[in-house]
């Protein structure tokens, strides 16, 4: 008898054990060593008591919109030295740093403390983390102190020509992962269900704005990585609202439009390849087509493996430019007109197509870049930056 207690004792010790390894592999994170995890915690700790920063933080005399309207100026603009108070003039490629950039900056740090604070969460299961992303989303959506309203009528304006345009939708990519943090905090729980219906309401009448003014439809049809950046946006905001018309839109531009509109015979992008800054574009698109991917694929339908007629898919894109990150000087186009010695970083496409394709090489490389940049145009050009809320998204034990 006190041999078959013991032998009891024995397996109740072993079954715990084993019950406790299994949590533990569950919470283990490929690609992301216990150094970095630390790290993300410790970050995302240290934006605990940050105070959000909405637009109606700043406001730029030069803007046509009221204080809780989003402004950004075109980039590539610039005073005519022939007619400094004049219209302004295009230099491609060349960023102007007299440009009013707050809005973009602040949308940036809430992208970057929304991300890493569900990161942390992931990790620890602690919902202190989650809590510091709901005043953020509260103040960005849903008080109507410091909201931003759910549209883009003043980006990129150009001083002299225009008060807005189309092209300046894609400054709000930085909304991309801060739609997938709350995904993942309302699958968890982790927030008030009254802070989640507002936060949605207001992602729907940002799908309904982008689908139906002309800014929209003019970022839709454009022909470069705008036109993806634009299916990559509506997606993940459809996809947070459950619209599920709007999703199989994005999902029929990703394959009958964008593929094979902007894709070369040998997986390269010619109207990116075409600019003043044709490494940075050319990777630029095919991170924004990898995340398009990746938040528009379902189990019935996989986009990392969609192939047009004339044999163009993502995984021949990704073996293009694959030489060209792991070694720059291979390049055989011109060099970029600026900010060519800031990449490639770790960019988001080594790891979603590492993964998709099953090509150990992509994923050690991508382990190797730098993964937190912090030069204010690569982080512009950077749709993923919290790759944790990509690789552990599944709900908290």
């Amino acid at each position: 008898m006190v041999k078959k207690n013991y032998l009891i004792r024995i397996f109740i010790a072993a079954a715990f054990f084993l019950a406790i390894v299994a949590c533990q592999k569950e919470k283990e994170v490929p690609l992301i060593s216990e150094e970095e995890q630390q790290y993300i915690v410790e970050k995302a700790t240290s934006f605990l008591d940050n105070l959000p920063v909405t637009v109606t933080a700043a406001v730029c005399e030069r803007s046509a919109g009221g204080a809780h309207d989003f402004y950004s100026e075109g980039d590539y603009w610039w005073p005519d030295p022939e007619n400094p108070e004049g219209p302004y003039i295009r230099r491609d490629g060349e960023s102007n740093p007299g440009n009013f950039t707050a809005h973009r900056e602040a949308m940036i740090r809430f992208s970057q403390i929304a991300g890493m604070e569900t990161s942390a969460y992931l990790l620890t299961g602690d919902k202190k983390f989650a809590t510091a992303v709901g005043k953020h989303l509260e103040a960005w959506f849903v008080s109507p102190e410091t909201r931003m309203n759910p549209s883009l009528l003043y980006v990129q304006a150009i001083k002299g020509r225009v008060t807005g345009r189309g092209i300046g939708i894609i400054d709000a990519i930085h909304l991309v992962e801060v739609a997938h943090s709350v995904e993942i905090l309302e699958k968890n729980s982790a927030l008030p269900e009254a802070l989640i219906a507002g936060v949605k309401s207001w992602f729907g009448e940002l799908v309904t704005w982008l689908t139906t003014h002309q800014y929209g439809m003019d970022e839709m049809n454009a022909k470069n990585n705008h036109g993806t950046c634009w299916v990559m946006q509506v997606g993940a905001f459809a996809r947070l609202t459950g619209n599920t018309e709007v999703l199989e839109l994005c999902r029929n531009r990703f394959k009958d439009v964008l593929l094979p509109g902007q894709m070369a015979a040998n997986g390269s992008f010619p109207q990116e390849i075409a600019r003043t800054k044709p490494y940075g574009y050319s990777i630029f698109n095919l991170d924004v087509f990898m995340t398009t991917a990746e938040i528009l694929s379902t189990d019935t339908e996989n986009l990392f493996t969609f192939t047009t007629p004339e044999g163009l898919s993502l995984e021949k894109a990704a073996d293009f430019l694959f030489p060209f990150i792991k070694d720059k000087s291979r390049w055989p186009y011109p060099p970029d007109v600026m900010y060519w010695d800031e990449w490639p970083v770790r960019q988001p496409f080594l790891l979603f197509a590492g993964r998709a394709y099953n090509k150990p090489e992509y994923l050690e490389l991508w382990k190797t870049l730098e993964g937190y940049p912090t030069n204010g145009e690569v982080l512009r050009n950077l749709p993923i930056r919290n790759p944790l809320i990509w690789l552990m998204d599944k709900p908290v034990k």
